[in-house]
């Protein structure tokens, strides 16, 4: 990379890494690295997240003995029918997954290990 640098001055970058056989993208990340530091900070919450008790109705509902063996849309569409809305389908699927609630429905052979 240095000789790369050094050439790149005289006959340019592209002739410089044509030369050497050297990627010109490597060349110019290993000219400007990225910064080290990566935000790790939680994101914020969204203004348009629902609420612990808002939360906590959507499962109530899912967990309800009609509901027990009905899909998300499924419900979704009986309690629209009914007037009442709590959350989109998606957002029930994100719920349940949470939960540990989701999975495959299919028989699925296992192997052991």
């Amino acid at each position: 990379m240095t000789a790369a640098t050094q050439l790149s001055t005289s006959v340019g970058c592209a002739a410089a890494c044509r030369a050497l056989d050297l990627p010109r993208a490597s060349f110019y990340r290993a000219r400007a690295p990225r910064p080290a530091s990566v935000d790790t900070s939680p994101r914020p919450t969204p203004a348009r997240a629902l609420s612990d008790t808002e939360r906590q109705t959507a499962l109530t509902h899912l967990h309800s003995a009609r509901f027990v063996d009905q899909a998300p849309p499924q419900v979704h569409a009986a309690l629209l029918d009914e007037g009442v809305y709590v959350c989109s389908p998606r957002t029930m699927y994100r719920l349940l997954e949470e939960h540990g609630e989701v999975r495959e429905r299919r028989d699925q052979l296992r192997h052991p290990a």
